[in-house]
């Protein structure tokens, strides 16, 4: 036999091998017999239009995910991957697999005792070859997986999940954080890290109207209102004599800027009014910026003055801008007043 004669028969031979295990043991044989588990609709509308596919990914990978195929045994990438990772859905990137529940199945394709998420899953009755699968699809996306047989390893529940390279993305456990999956880092026995935030603390106004508008936008992790600026200590809202009524905001600045915050911030209320928001008058309801940092005072002032400069106002800001001091938390039924009061008083609202 001529020798890439004899090397395309053993690689044909090995192809159907590995494909022939894959659907030796069906999950369910009985043709009368439901799925083991209900079937689930798609749960995500967001999926990206053929085209746009067809752009994104490879002509295997589309095959795979959007036309139900199957690429050949021992020649996809995560066959024989052993690091520790997640693997997640190639279309949607939600986490479907994780390393720490994959095995050597010996069929050529990536083998797992379970995703890590039902939920993230579809199982579905497959029939296309003559005999009765189970099929996996993606929930978020309705892509292809691959299969589930019970032919797995008996002590790890019986169940193999026998998935498609090609529909899989592999995050390795040094990038989950990056990659927005720092919260599996407790799988591998790693702590995941702590959120990034900072803080800004403004006034403008009564703190209820204010806390409403600013808890939500983009990157605002949370709030709360309270008293600063003033010099009484242990300031109540009977008692907080210089002081202004302000909003401690904690925000991610990978999500949002300091600066956008101030641009919002000066939207929100009306800031050529000094002591006074609407109705409310006297110190306590002055515009005021709060920084906490040398960074955060350049930013207010720069930001003051283009506004001030825009024109979008008509008279000149008073805003104050000065260093955070001590920060007296405001009594309880103050925080999220406008939650705990749908439709109650505020004077606050975003201008154009």
């Amino acid at each position: 036999m001529h020798q890439r004669t004899f090397w395309g028969a053993l690689v044909l031979a090995t192809a159907l091998a590995g494909f022939a295990f894959a659907v030796s043991t069906p999950r369910s044989a009985d043709p009368a017999a439901p799925p083991t588990r209900e079937d689930r609709k798609v749960t995500d509308s967001s999926k990206p239009s053929p085209a746009e596919l067809k752009q994104k990914l490879t002509p295997r990978q589309f095959h795979v995910t959007q036309e139900a195929g199957t690429e050949p045994p021992f020649r996809n990438e995560y066959w024989n991957e052993h690091r520790d990772g997640i693997y997640v859905d190639l279309v949607s990137g939600k986490p479907l697999f994780s390393s720490l529940d994959k095995f050597d199945s010996g069929c050529g394709w990536p083998s797992f005792t379970k995703p890590l998420a039902a939920e993230e899953v579809v199982e579905k009755r497959d029939a296309s070859l003559g005999m009765i699968r189970t099929e996996v699809r993606s929930s978020a996306v309705d892509s292809h997986l691959g299969h589930v047989f019970e032919d797995g390893p008996a002590d790890r529940g019986g169940l193999r999940y026998c998935i498609n390279s090609a529909a899989l993305r592999f995050v390795p456990v040094a990038d989950l954080e990056q990659e927005g999956l720092g919260r599996l880092l407790p799988l591998f026995g790693k702590a995941a890290a702590a959120p990034k935030e900072e803080l800004a603390t403004l006034a403008g106004g009564c703190f209820w109207g204010m806390e409403d508008l600013l808890r939500k936008q983009p990157g605002v992790l949370g709030t709360e209102v309270g008293y600063t600026g003033g010099l009484v200590a242990n300031a109540t809202y009977e008692h907080h004599e210089g002081h202004a009524e302000a909003v401690r905001i904690r925000y991610d600045p990978t999500k949002t800027t300091y600066e956008a915050l101030l641009r919002f911030y000066f939207r929100m209320h009306d800031p050529t009014t000094l002591n006074r928001q609407g109705n409310d008058m006297g110190s306590s309801y002055r515009s005021a910026i709060f920084f906490h940092s040398e960074a955060q005072r350049q930013a207010a002032e720069k930001v003051k003055a283009e506004v001030d400069a825009s024109g979008k106002w008509k008279r000149p800001l008073v805003t104050e801008i000065t260093a955070a001091g001590p920060w007296w938390r405001a009594e309880e039924y103050h925080q999220d007043y406008l939650i705990k009061h749908p439709g109650g008083y505020t004077c606050h609202w975003v201008r154009d």
